[in-house]
């Protein structure tokens, strides 16, 4: 009796599985995508044996090579597509639409609630419209004081490192992680975590803990949904949420805390907002740190339909503005890092312009134009993502039958772009394996297909930073090289799926002391 019954059962999962596939296999085979064999119920769950953060990348770049720049893959029963294609990209990322991100951005919504990474529709809208002023170029410009301060802490750093050992290589990922991290804190939170000199304390470890766990979720398929996880991993859930929990209580403390200075401002000001106020100046500076405004002061300030945002609508922006503004930008900054150190005539070039630009005085702070004119330094930039670009994936979710530039995506489906495939593309860049930081210096702009290279994504949902980010990355790079030559020494890298891009054997390289000068 159990025997036929298992038999039976076994055949209806069959019979449900063809039905739930049949009109989603339907428009893969008139659309011509196609994604080798499968098996029914697992579909190619089994081709995810072995697959690593490591291996990833060489495997979804073979499968392109065999299936084409758009192939698809059913885990179980999810449909997947890959679309490495960008004049499909160009229909996609152009629209204001198909904005819902997939189902990989969920292991974040712990942490990060449903702030502009992870939101959709009328409050994606709303909130993308506040957040817009935070990255003014008149706000900008008053960062770029934290970003100086805080890179000399790292110069600092550095010092006693190559003091242990001037021949032995320095891994910059974590010192830039922490360094950006002290950045990030201060221009969206006005606080100093102070995370480059006490790396352990609360908020800069939880940080550190809860975005290695869910890296590690990215490639443990039994921990991608959160029922899963709590089943299958219950321990690192819970290390997981205590964490997350410790900087939500910070996060909030800090957003009632700058609430309440600016509502005893505001009365000070006899019920006027202090944007409203000729001594604006003053009140930033009572409210803020140094003069700038940051982010919370605008969300603070914003209102919906009238009302301001809850303190929880605010904690969102803000832990999403801290986990994007540190992560990517220390992968950005430490890729290029890594590069130039491999590339001297590169290196040359780029102490060169900085000398030209920012003159030999090292203590001299950059200013926002000087920054803006280092237009060499943003070509290696530019082109060390091309490479290696800071977010290797990104995705979105159609719910409905969607034609994309001619070719119909069945709805139900998670879409990947793997950024990774897309900038290393024959067809829009020649030899794009090599660094040539050249090809954006010498090349008009539209010799570049825009689709082609999209290292903050593009359209309506491009990354809302991405001029704060370029100009971070500036200043730590420059404030780096004016201090020390960069020296091929350590591994190589190699490139890590993850959250963000990362090596497994880090970013090493060697530290050599310049001749600087100071001013008298």
């Amino acid at each position: 009796m159990w025997p036929t019954l298992l038999i039976g059962l076994f055949v209806l999962l069959l019979i449900w599985d063809y039905l739930n596939k049949k009109h989603r296999n339907a428009v893969l085979r008139k659309s011509n995508i196609y994604g080798g064999l499968h098996l029914p119920l697992i579909g190619r769950a089994l081709h995810l044996i072995g697959s690593n953060s490591e291996n990833s990348i060489q495997r979804i770049r073979q499968v392109v090579e065999e299936q084409g720049k758009t192939f698809y893959s059913w885990v179980l029963h999810q449909l997947v597509i890959f679309c490495a294609d960008p004049k499909i990209l160009e229909t996609l990322l152009s629209s204001t639409v198909h904005i819902t991100k997939n189902n990989v951005y969920d292991m974040l919504s712990l942490w990060l609630g449903d702030g502009l990474l992870l939101s959709t529709g009328k409050k994606w809208h709303t909130r993308r419209k506040i957040i817009t002023p935070s990255f003014h170029f008149k706000i900008l410009e008053e960062f770029v004081e934290i970003f100086d301060r805080q890179t000399n802490i790292m110069i600092e750093k550095l010092k006693k490192e190559v003091k242990k050992d001037p021949q032995s290589p320095v891994d910059m990922f974590p010192l830039v992680c922490l360094t950006a991290l002290d950045i990030i804190a201060e221009t969206a939170m006005g606080v100093q975590v102070n995370a480059q000199l006490n790396p352990d304390i609360g908020y800069v470890k939880s940080v550190k803990i809860v975005t290695q766990i869910i890296s590690k979720r990215l490639r443990t398929p039994l921990w991608r949904t959160d029922g899963l996880f709590k089943i299958f991993a219950p321990f690192v859930y819970r290390q997981m949420m205590k964490n997350i929990n410790e900087m939500q209580e910070f996060t909030k403390s800090v957003i009632e805390a700058r609430r309440q200075k600016l509502e005893a401002l505001i009365a000070e000001n006899n019920g006027m907002d202090v944007k409203e106020s000729n001594a604006d100046n003053d009140d930033v500076e009572k409210i803020g740190s140094k003069k700038h405004m940051a982010l919370l002061d605008i969300l603070l300030r914003a209102t919906v339909e009238g009302k301001p945002l809850s303190n929880e609508d605010i904690r969102e922006e803000v832990e999403t503005f801290m986990f994007e503004g540190h992560d990517t930008t220390t992968s950005g900054t430490s890729f290029a890092l890594y590069l130039i150190s491999r590339h001297p005539e590169v290196q040359k070039k780029i102490v060169g312009e900085i000398s030209e630009v920012l003159g030999d005085d090292i203590t001299h702070m950059p200013t926002y134009k000087e920054l803006q004119n280092l237009r060499y330094m943003e070509c290696v930039i530019k082109e060390s993502m091309r490479l290696y670009p800071a977010v290797p994936i990104i995705g979105r979710y159609f719910e409905e039958d969607t034609d994309l530039n001619g070719v119909t995506i069945p709805g139900n489906c998670h879409f990947n772009i793997p950024l990774f495939v897309v900038f290393r593309d024959p067809e829009y860049f020649k030899e794009p394996n090599e660094f040539k930081p050249e090809r954006f210096y010498d090349e008009k702009p539209e010799d570049i297909f825009p689709f082609a290279y999209t290292p903050f994504s593009a359209g309506p949902r491009n990354c809302i930073g991405q001029r704060y980010a370029m100009l971070e990355m500036k200043s730590v790079i420059s404030k780096i090289l004016r201090h020390y030559e960069l020296l091929p020494l350590g591994p190589e890298v190699v490139p890590s799926l993850s959250l963000i891009l990362r090596s497994t054997t880090g970013m090493q390289m060697g530290l050599k002391p310049r001749n600087i000068v100071t001013s008298l």
